[in-house]
């Protein structure tokens, strides 16, 4: 009688234990499945750095080089992330450290990139105290601003222009580097004439303080490629470029620790279930 007795109760818990290891199952499959899905923009992004057009006069501070260094590190995250995904019911210690490493250093450099006050440097490439330095070094600001004239885009800017009426002009969308090196500044009060040429009123005395005004020629060759106002452009258009590479290495980051923690906890479940 007290065999039959334990009998029922014996396979009812053993039911349970069977639709829990289920459900914990369950868990560890979705988690694996979007560990996964989020590493794939990763290695999309590989693509888009190694196929995407430098910047204009990018390779006389090597960056380029510097998108075949991350390209080759997102490459190494996404194989150990999806690595640990095999290996997570037998070494899943090893497998959570060895993932959190590389997932650490790709938030740190995103932060970097997007100029975290901490953690920037101007040792570190690409970040906007590095770009600094490099705009205030003379030597290579006078080749930078040499290729900006070489590759036309103020020239570009007045071929692109010649058609547009002064009224029109202000409602053309330029890029930073356009605004900076081919015009003078807007405190100047320059009278438009066409893109690259402004005449500074007869009656007007200028009372901005602004050194760039007096900087601006309207030879083309000269334009506004000596103005403060060009050296800020051409390293806004940069940081623009490399703070949304930041933006996403920080939010990928962020999904994947986010992801394997979880699934970490999951498979810790899930191994204390069948034990």
């Amino acid at each position: 009688m007290a065999d039959e007795a334990h009998t029922p109760m014996t396979d009812s818990g053993s039911k349970k234990n069977i639709f829990k290891l289920l459900r914990v199952k369950h868990v560890t499959g979705i988690l694996s499945l979007a560990s996964f899905v989020f590493s794939i923009p990763i290695l999309a992004s590989v693509t888009w750095l190694l196929y995407m057009k430098s910047y204009d006069c990018e390779w006389l501070i090597k960056l380029p080089h510097l998108q075949i260094a991350i390209s080759i590190g997102l490459i190494f995250v996404f194989l150990i992330c999806n690595g640990v995904l095999f290996l997570r019911t037998r070494l899943p210690m090893v497998g959570i450290i060895v993932v959190m490493v590389p997932l650490t250093l790709m938030f740190t450099v995103g932060l970097a990139l997007l100029g975290a006050n901490s953690l920037e440097s101007r040792k570190i490439p690409a970040t906007p105290l590095w770009f600094k330095m490099k705009a205030d070094d003379d030597g290579l600001w006078n080749n930078i601003k040499g290729c900006i004239y070489n590759v036309h885009v103020c020239q570009d800017l007045a071929a692109s222009s010649m058609p547009v009426k002064p009224h029109g002009f202000d409602k053309k969308k330029l890029s930073s580097v356009e605004l900076g090196c081919c015009m003078p500044p807007e405190d100047c009060h320059m009278q438009y004439v066409n893109t690259t040429f402004w005449q500074k009123q007869d009656n007007e005395t200028d009372s901005s303080g602004n050194a760039d005004c007096n900087a601006w020629n309207n030879n083309r060759d000269v334009l506004c490629y000596n103005c403060q106002s060009c050296k800020e452009g051409y390293v806004k258009a940069l940081q623009s470029k490399w703070s949304k590479l930041g933006v996403f290495l920080v939010s990928m980051a962020v999904f994947l620790i986010t992801c394997h923690l979880a699934l970490f906890l999951a498979t810790m479940w899930e191994l204390h279930c069948t034990s």
